[in-house]
Protein backbone atom coordinates (compact mmCIF):
# COMPACT_ATOMS: atom_id res chain seq x y z
CA UNK A 1 0.00 0.00 0.00
CA UNK A 2 1.52 3.25 -1.11
CA UNK A 3 1.62 6.27 1.16
CA UNK A 4 -0.07 9.09 -0.64
CA UNK A 5 -1.54 12.38 0.40
CA UNK A 6 -4.97 10.81 0.36
CA UNK A 7 -4.04 8.54 3.24
CA UNK A 8 -3.38 11.51 5.57
CA UNK A 9 -6.19 13.98 6.10
CA UNK A 10 -5.09 17.55 6.00
CA UNK A 11 -4.78 19.34 9.32
CA UNK A 12 -7.66 21.67 9.85
CA UNK A 13 -6.54 25.23 9.57
CA UNK A 14 -7.29 27.24 12.69
CA UNK A 15 -8.60 30.68 12.31
CA UNK A 16 -9.86 33.36 14.65
CA UNK A 17 -8.62 34.40 18.09
CA UNK A 18 -7.24 30.97 18.95
CA UNK A 19 -4.83 31.07 15.99
CA UNK A 20 -3.60 34.58 16.62
CA UNK A 21 -3.38 34.22 20.38
CA UNK A 22 -5.98 36.89 20.96
CA UNK A 23 -8.38 36.63 23.89
CA UNK A 24 -11.94 35.73 23.03
CA UNK A 25 -14.62 38.07 24.27
CA UNK A 26 -15.77 37.14 27.76
CA UNK A 27 -12.69 35.07 28.57
CA UNK A 28 -10.47 36.18 31.45
CA UNK A 29 -7.28 37.96 30.50
CA UNK A 30 -4.34 39.55 32.17
CA UNK A 31 -5.82 43.04 31.88
CA UNK A 32 -8.99 41.87 33.67
CA UNK A 33 -7.31 39.84 36.36
CA UNK A 34 -7.13 42.49 39.08
CA UNK A 35 -10.10 44.81 38.48
CA UNK A 36 -10.30 46.23 42.01
CA UNK A 37 -6.59 47.02 42.11
CA UNK A 38 -6.83 48.70 38.71
CA UNK A 39 -9.82 50.74 39.88
CA UNK A 40 -7.99 51.85 43.02
CA UNK A 41 -4.90 52.64 40.98
CA UNK A 42 -6.88 54.79 38.54
CA UNK A 43 -8.53 56.72 41.37
CA UNK A 44 -5.21 57.29 43.14
CA UNK A 45 -3.59 58.44 39.91
CA UNK A 46 -6.46 60.83 39.21
CA UNK A 47 -6.26 62.13 42.79
CA UNK A 48 -2.51 62.77 42.51
CA UNK A 49 -3.00 64.56 39.19
CA UNK A 50 -5.72 66.72 40.74
CA UNK A 51 -3.51 67.52 43.71
CA UNK A 52 -0.68 68.47 41.36
CA UNK A 53 -2.92 70.92 39.51
CA UNK A 54 -4.24 72.29 42.82
CA UNK A 55 -0.70 72.82 44.13
CA UNK A 56 0.23 74.79 41.00
CA UNK A 57 -2.87 76.99 41.33
CA UNK A 58 -2.18 77.58 45.03
CA UNK A 59 1.42 78.56 44.39
CA UNK A 60 0.62 80.86 41.46
CA UNK A 61 -2.29 82.50 43.31
CA UNK A 62 -0.22 83.33 46.38
CA UNK A 63 2.66 84.55 44.24
CA UNK A 64 0.27 86.89 42.37
CA UNK A 65 -0.50 88.86 45.54
CA UNK A 66 0.44 92.50 44.99
CA UNK A 67 3.50 94.01 46.60
CA UNK A 68 6.83 92.67 47.79
CA UNK A 69 6.07 89.87 50.21
CA UNK A 70 9.31 90.27 52.16
CA UNK A 71 8.75 94.00 52.54
CA UNK A 72 5.14 93.50 53.66
CA UNK A 73 6.18 90.92 56.25
CA UNK A 74 9.06 93.00 57.61
CA UNK A 75 7.03 96.20 57.68
CA UNK A 76 8.88 99.15 59.17
CA UNK A 77 11.88 96.91 59.88
CA UNK A 78 12.44 96.34 56.15
CA UNK A 79 16.05 97.52 55.91
CA UNK A 80 17.93 96.68 52.69
CA UNK A 81 20.05 94.04 54.44
CA UNK A 82 17.10 92.35 56.10
CA UNK A 83 15.13 92.43 52.86
CA UNK A 84 17.96 90.76 51.00
CA UNK A 85 18.40 88.11 53.71
CA UNK A 86 14.68 87.25 53.88
CA UNK A 87 14.30 87.13 50.10
CA UNK A 88 17.26 84.77 49.84
CA UNK A 89 15.89 82.59 52.67
CA UNK A 90 12.50 82.33 50.94
CA UNK A 91 14.00 81.89 47.43
CA UNK A 92 12.15 84.98 46.25
CA UNK A 93 15.05 85.87 43.95
CA UNK A 94 14.51 82.66 41.95
CA UNK A 95 12.15 82.34 38.95
CA UNK A 96 8.58 81.22 39.65
CA UNK A 97 8.99 77.77 38.08
CA UNK A 98 12.18 77.05 40.04
CA UNK A 99 10.53 78.09 43.30
CA UNK A 100 7.47 75.94 42.59
CA UNK A 101 9.51 72.84 41.79
CA UNK A 102 11.60 73.34 44.91
CA UNK A 103 8.49 73.88 47.08
CA UNK A 104 6.66 70.88 45.60
CA UNK A 105 9.67 68.60 46.01
CA UNK A 106 9.94 69.54 49.68
CA UNK A 107 6.17 69.15 50.17
CA UNK A 108 6.35 65.54 48.96
CA UNK A 109 8.70 64.79 51.86
CA UNK A 110 6.45 66.60 54.35
CA UNK A 111 8.47 69.83 54.39
CA UNK A 112 6.09 72.72 53.61
CA UNK A 113 8.77 75.37 53.83
CA UNK A 114 9.60 78.04 56.37
CA UNK A 115 7.13 80.59 57.64
CA UNK A 116 7.85 84.11 56.39
CA UNK A 117 6.51 85.90 59.49
CA UNK A 118 8.46 83.70 61.90
CA UNK A 119 11.64 84.24 59.89
CA UNK A 120 11.07 88.00 59.93
CA UNK A 121 10.66 87.87 63.72
CA UNK A 122 13.88 85.88 64.08
CA UNK A 123 12.24 82.70 65.35
CA UNK A 124 14.46 79.64 65.23
CA UNK A 125 11.80 76.99 64.46
CA UNK A 126 9.88 78.40 61.51
CA UNK A 127 8.80 75.16 59.80
CA UNK A 128 5.26 75.44 58.43
CA UNK A 129 4.59 71.73 58.99
CA UNK A 130 5.43 72.16 62.67
CA UNK A 131 3.26 75.28 63.02
CA UNK A 132 0.12 73.71 61.53
CA UNK A 133 0.33 70.32 63.26
CA UNK A 134 -1.47 71.34 66.46
CA UNK A 135 -4.19 73.49 64.78
CA UNK A 136 -4.77 70.71 62.25
CA UNK A 137 -5.21 68.19 65.07
CA UNK A 138 -7.71 70.50 66.78
CA UNK A 139 -9.72 70.93 63.57
CA UNK A 140 -9.63 67.18 62.94
CA UNK A 141 -11.10 66.57 66.41
CA UNK A 142 -13.87 69.09 65.74
CA UNK A 143 -14.68 67.61 62.31
CA UNK A 144 -14.53 64.02 63.61
CA UNK A 145 -16.94 64.69 66.46
CA UNK A 146 -19.34 66.38 64.04
CA UNK A 147 -19.10 63.50 61.55
CA UNK A 148 -19.71 60.90 64.28
CA UNK A 149 -22.99 62.63 65.11
CA UNK A 150 -23.84 63.57 61.53
CA UNK A 151 -23.99 60.11 59.93
CA UNK A 152 -26.39 58.31 62.33
CA UNK A 153 -28.59 61.40 62.81
CA UNK A 154 -28.87 61.87 59.04
CA UNK A 155 -29.86 58.24 58.55
CA UNK A 156 -32.44 58.34 61.35
CA UNK A 157 -33.96 61.68 60.34
CA UNK A 158 -33.95 60.89 56.62
CA UNK A 159 -35.49 57.43 57.07
CA UNK A 160 -38.12 58.76 59.50
CA UNK A 161 -39.15 61.44 57.01
CA UNK A 162 -39.20 58.95 54.12
CA UNK A 163 -41.57 56.48 55.79
CA UNK A 164 -43.85 59.43 56.64
CA UNK A 165 -43.62 61.04 53.22
CA UNK A 166 -46.21 63.76 52.58
CA UNK A 167 -47.27 63.73 56.21
CA UNK A 168 -46.92 66.53 58.79
CA UNK A 169 -43.71 65.08 60.26
CA UNK A 170 -42.14 64.96 56.78
CA UNK A 171 -43.14 68.56 56.04
CA UNK A 172 -41.75 69.78 59.36
CA UNK A 173 -38.39 68.09 58.76
CA UNK A 174 -38.17 69.16 55.11
CA UNK A 175 -38.98 72.83 55.66
CA UNK A 176 -36.94 73.19 58.85
CA UNK A 177 -33.91 71.62 57.19
CA UNK A 178 -34.39 73.89 54.19
CA UNK A 179 -34.42 76.97 56.42
CA UNK A 180 -31.44 75.91 58.55
CA UNK A 181 -29.44 74.77 55.52
CA UNK A 182 -29.85 78.14 53.84
CA UNK A 183 -28.40 80.06 56.80
CA UNK A 184 -24.68 80.89 56.91
CA UNK A 185 -22.61 79.32 59.66
CA UNK A 186 -22.02 82.60 61.49
CA UNK A 187 -25.80 83.20 61.73
CA UNK A 188 -26.38 79.73 63.20
CA UNK A 189 -23.43 80.17 65.56
CA UNK A 190 -24.61 83.60 66.71
CA UNK A 191 -28.08 82.19 67.39
CA UNK A 192 -26.59 79.35 69.45
CA UNK A 193 -24.51 81.82 71.46
CA UNK A 194 -27.61 83.90 72.13
CA UNK A 195 -29.58 80.86 73.31
CA UNK A 196 -27.03 78.85 75.30
CA UNK A 197 -24.93 81.71 76.69
CA UNK A 198 -26.99 84.92 76.81
CA UNK A 199 -30.35 83.36 77.73
CA UNK A 200 -29.57 80.06 79.44
CA UNK A 201 -25.97 80.74 80.57
CA UNK A 202 -25.06 77.09 80.07
CA UNK A 203 -22.15 77.11 77.62
CA UNK A 204 -19.20 79.46 77.06
CA UNK A 205 -19.34 81.65 73.93
CA UNK A 206 -15.62 81.21 73.26
CA UNK A 207 -13.81 77.90 72.89
CA UNK A 208 -10.96 78.49 75.30
CA UNK A 209 -8.28 75.84 74.79
CA UNK A 210 -4.84 76.31 76.42
CA UNK A 211 -1.93 76.39 73.94
CA UNK A 212 -0.76 72.87 73.17
CA UNK A 213 -3.59 71.24 75.14
CA UNK A 214 -6.16 68.92 73.60
CA UNK A 215 -9.64 70.39 73.01
CA UNK A 216 -11.05 67.24 74.63
CA UNK A 217 -9.76 68.49 77.98
CA UNK A 218 -12.50 71.15 77.93
CA UNK A 219 -15.58 69.42 76.56
CA UNK A 220 -17.84 72.46 77.02
CA UNK A 221 -15.71 74.43 74.59
CA UNK A 222 -16.58 71.97 71.81
CA UNK A 223 -20.37 71.90 72.20
CA UNK A 224 -21.32 75.13 70.42
CA UNK A 225 -18.83 74.75 67.50
CA UNK A 226 -20.00 71.16 66.95
CA UNK A 227 -23.67 72.19 67.08
CA UNK A 228 -23.09 75.01 64.59
CA UNK A 229 -21.38 72.68 62.12
CA UNK A 230 -23.86 69.87 62.73
CA UNK A 231 -26.96 72.01 62.15
CA UNK A 232 -26.01 73.10 58.64
CA UNK A 233 -24.54 69.71 57.61
CA UNK A 234 -27.47 67.71 58.99
CA UNK A 235 -29.99 69.83 57.10
CA UNK A 236 -28.39 68.88 53.78
CA UNK A 237 -27.57 65.23 54.54
CA UNK A 238 -30.99 64.33 55.98
CA UNK A 239 -32.77 65.62 52.88
CA UNK A 240 -30.52 63.54 50.61
CA UNK A 241 -31.04 60.39 52.70
CA UNK A 242 -34.80 60.97 52.63
CA UNK A 243 -34.77 61.21 48.83
CA UNK A 244 -32.76 57.99 48.55
CA UNK A 245 -35.01 56.04 50.92
CA UNK A 246 -38.19 57.29 49.21
CA UNK A 247 -36.82 56.12 45.86
CA UNK A 248 -35.80 52.74 47.30
CA UNK A 249 -39.24 52.18 48.86
CA UNK A 250 -40.78 52.44 45.38
CA UNK A 251 -38.71 49.58 43.95
CA UNK A 252 -40.18 46.18 43.10
CA UNK A 253 -37.94 44.23 45.47
CA UNK A 254 -39.35 46.22 48.40
CA UNK A 255 -42.89 45.42 47.27
CA UNK A 256 -42.00 41.72 46.96
CA UNK A 257 -40.47 41.75 50.43
CA UNK A 258 -43.64 43.22 51.87
CA UNK A 259 -45.78 40.67 50.03
CA UNK A 260 -43.55 37.97 51.46
CA UNK A 261 -44.64 38.92 54.96
CA UNK A 262 -41.42 40.59 56.07
CA UNK A 263 -41.94 43.12 58.83
CA UNK A 264 -41.93 46.77 57.80
CA UNK A 265 -39.00 47.67 60.03
CA UNK A 266 -36.88 44.92 58.51
CA UNK A 267 -37.92 45.99 55.01
CA UNK A 268 -36.83 49.54 55.80
CA UNK A 269 -33.47 48.64 57.33
CA UNK A 270 -32.45 45.64 55.22
CA UNK A 271 -33.76 46.63 51.81
CA UNK A 272 -34.62 50.33 51.53
CA UNK A 273 -32.03 51.95 53.80
CA UNK A 274 -29.25 49.60 52.76
CA UNK A 275 -29.77 50.35 49.06
CA UNK A 276 -30.05 54.06 49.78
CA UNK A 277 -26.63 54.05 51.44
CA UNK A 278 -24.68 54.11 48.17
CA UNK A 279 -25.85 57.56 47.00
CA UNK A 280 -25.78 58.73 50.62
CA UNK A 281 -22.05 57.98 50.86
CA UNK A 282 -21.30 60.73 48.35
CA UNK A 283 -23.57 63.03 50.35
CA UNK A 284 -21.70 62.28 53.56
CA UNK A 285 -18.39 62.84 51.75
CA UNK A 286 -19.58 66.24 50.57
CA UNK A 287 -20.76 67.07 54.08
CA UNK A 288 -17.39 66.12 55.58
CA UNK A 289 -15.66 68.22 52.94
CA UNK A 290 -18.00 71.05 53.85
CA UNK A 291 -16.95 70.67 57.49
CA UNK A 292 -13.40 71.70 56.59
CA UNK A 293 -14.79 74.75 54.76
CA UNK A 294 -17.32 75.63 57.44
CA UNK A 295 -14.68 75.18 60.12
CA UNK A 296 -12.97 78.37 58.92
CA UNK A 297 -16.03 80.48 59.78
CA UNK A 298 -17.00 78.57 62.93
CA UNK A 299 -13.49 78.59 64.37
CA UNK A 300 -13.20 82.34 63.81
CA UNK A 301 -16.60 82.93 65.42
CA UNK A 302 -15.89 80.87 68.55
CA UNK A 303 -12.16 81.60 68.77
CA UNK A 304 -11.35 77.92 68.36
CA UNK A 305 -7.59 77.32 67.87
CA UNK A 306 -7.86 75.28 64.67
CA UNK A 307 -6.55 75.34 61.13
CA UNK A 308 -9.35 77.63 59.97
CA UNK A 309 -8.53 80.39 62.43
CA UNK A 310 -4.85 80.02 61.59
CA UNK A 311 -5.63 80.42 57.88
CA UNK A 312 -7.63 83.60 58.51
CA UNK A 313 -4.73 85.00 60.56
CA UNK A 314 -2.23 84.06 57.85
CA UNK A 315 -4.29 85.85 55.20
CA UNK A 316 -4.54 89.00 57.33
CA UNK A 317 -0.75 88.99 57.84
CA UNK A 318 0.05 88.19 54.18
CA UNK A 319 1.94 85.12 55.44
CA UNK A 320 2.06 83.47 52.01
CA UNK A 321 4.17 80.44 52.99
CA UNK A 322 1.70 79.53 55.74
CA UNK A 323 -1.23 80.07 53.34
CA UNK A 324 0.38 77.73 50.81
CA UNK A 325 0.96 75.01 53.40
CA UNK A 326 -2.54 75.14 54.89
CA UNK A 327 -4.38 75.23 51.54
CA UNK A 328 -2.27 72.38 50.18
CA UNK A 329 -3.10 70.22 53.21
CA UNK A 330 -6.81 71.05 52.91
CA UNK A 331 -6.76 70.22 49.18
CA UNK A 332 -5.14 66.86 49.94
CA UNK A 333 -7.85 66.14 52.53
CA UNK A 334 -10.61 67.00 50.06
CA UNK A 335 -9.15 64.66 47.44
CA UNK A 336 -8.59 61.85 49.97
CA UNK A 337 -12.22 62.08 51.12
CA UNK A 338 -13.43 61.86 47.50
CA UNK A 339 -11.31 58.78 46.81
CA UNK A 340 -12.49 57.08 50.02
CA UNK A 341 -16.13 57.80 49.12
CA UNK A 342 -15.68 56.30 45.64
CA UNK A 343 -14.17 53.13 47.11
CA UNK A 344 -16.99 52.78 49.64
CA UNK A 345 -19.61 53.21 46.90
CA UNK A 346 -17.86 50.57 44.78
CA UNK A 347 -17.99 48.21 47.76
CA UNK A 348 -21.67 48.87 48.51
CA UNK A 349 -23.09 48.69 44.97
CA UNK A 350 -23.08 45.09 43.63
CA UNK A 351 -23.65 46.25 40.05
CA UNK A 352 -20.57 48.43 40.18
CA UNK A 353 -18.46 45.64 41.63
CA UNK A 354 -19.64 43.34 38.85
CA UNK A 355 -18.65 45.88 36.20
CA UNK A 356 -15.09 45.89 37.57
CA UNK A 357 -14.69 42.13 37.10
Amino acid sequence: MSLTAANFPEKEIETGPAATGEREPGSPGRSRRYPVARFVGRRLAAGLATLLVASALIFVATDALPGNVAQVVLGRYATPSRLETLQARLDLNQPLVVRYVHWLGNAVTGNLGEDAVELANGEGNAQVSHMISTPLRNSAILALLTAILLIPLSLIAGAAAAVRARRPADYVLSYSSLVVGSLPEFVVGTFLIAVFFSWLNLLPPVALVPPGASPLSNAKALVLPVLALLAVSLAFSARQVRAGVVEALRQEYVTMARLGGIRERKVLVRYALRNALAPSVQTFAQSIQYLFGGIIVVESLFGYPGIGQQLVQAVSERDFTLIQGITLVLAALYIAINIAADLVVAFLVPKLRTSLI
